[in-house]
């Protein structure tokens, strides 16, 4: 079976694009997570679980990388500015057409003999070396057509392939000094000028990832009104202008749209959460839905909007002291 063939199938499977790269050429991400490190010590522990991304089994011989789009799908108006669209049309959903077609794929490379091992990729990264794209100063990964609006899947396999020429220039030549748009733009100053992020400032990991504490005042007031992920930096590029087409329903949006309100999250009871909300955004924990009930209180203060007052009053007393806390902070803010 040649690599050619390999790709045609990715293609008639749906997929933008299809490379096929060696298993052994991440070194230099490594030298990439020592840079974040240095340069943002405070988030250290965030990047040392990715380390795990360069060290490939000994059988892994060859990574197969495809791209796929997800600015066909329609955004809800009312989801604007608190989910992010890659979380909205969430492709790993299993009653997605993406994940079928992943399904597809992956038992076709399994006929071909191949066995696919479960390991770790720093999957942007490897569409950039694959030559399927350029990294944007944002640190998304940008399809030449569709913008940073694209998904991307890999499979590492213990056989080797015909492979493709290696990228070695893999920044977007168009993210010049001039622009920086996408920095200027960060709420919580995450992004840097130099083509690199501090994790920890990053809004989507305070929204999705904190087990604990919630950040500090400022930080909060900087989260605006997010609740799951956020877009600001790749709607504030250029290169993303009127990349929506928005042709499509996505499976099963329209209706879960209206448990998704900031007011909907905060009175949500825990078979929503668990049948609902958390199948379809996972990365807040099965035991966090006080995770979103604080994101939502805290997007309802950020709004301003005197309609909420009420509704944080009531969760003052709340018996979860993170949610109590945000709650008291709120009317503080708010002046109630």
């Amino acid at each position: 079976m040649s690599s050619q063939e390999i790709k045609s199938r990715a293609l008639q499977l749906g997929y933008l694009a299809c490379g096929i790269i060696k298993a052994n050429v991440f070194d230099d991400y490594r030298e990439y997570l020592d840079e974040r490190v240095k340069s943002f010590p405070e988030s250290k522990n965030l990047y040392e679980p990715l380390y795990n991304n360069v060290c490939q089994p000994e059988n892994a011989k060859s990574i197969i990388v495809c791209t796929l789009r997800y600015n066909k799908y329609k955004v809800p108006p009312t989801l604007n500015g608190l989910i992010g669209k890659a979380y909205q049309f969430d492709s790993r959903l299993p009653y997605s057409g993406e994940s079928r077609s992943a399904a597809e794929f992956e038992a076709y490379l399994k006929l071909l003999g191949f066995n696919i091992l479960q390991c770790l990729v720093p999957v942007r990264l490897a569409a950039a070396k694959a030559g399927l794209g350029k990294l944007g100063r944002n640190n998304f990964l940008y399809d030449p057509v569709h913008g940073s609006y694209v998904w991307v899947y890999t499979w590492v396999i213990d056989k080797e392939l015909e492979y493709d020429n290696i990228e070695e220039n893999i920044l977007m030549s168009a993210c010049t000094d001039a622009c920086q748009k996408c920095v200027q733009s960060c709420p919580t100053k995450a992004l840097s000028g130099g083509f690199s992020m501090d994790r920890g400032k990053c809004i989507t990991q305070l929204v999705c990832f904190v087990r604990d504490a919630m950040p500090d005042e400022e930080t909060r007031l900087q989260q605006g009104s997010w609740l799951y992920g956020c877009d600001v930096c790749q709607d504030a590029c250029p290169l993303n202008k009127d990349k929506f087409t928005q042709a499509e329903d996505f499976p099963l949006l329209k209706e879960h749209e209206k448990y998704l309100s900031p007011e909907s999250i905060l009175e949500m009871d825990e078979d929503t959460y668990m049948n609902i909300v958390n199948p379809r955004f996972w990365y807040a924990g099965k035991d966090n839905s006080w995770l979103w009930r604080c994101n939502a209180l805290r997007s309802m203060i950020n709004s301003g909007d005197k309609k909420y007052h009420s509704l944080i009053k009531k969760y003052c007393d709340h018996e979860d002291a993170r949610i109590r806390e945000m709650a008291q902070w709120g009317i503080k803010v708010m002046g109630i």
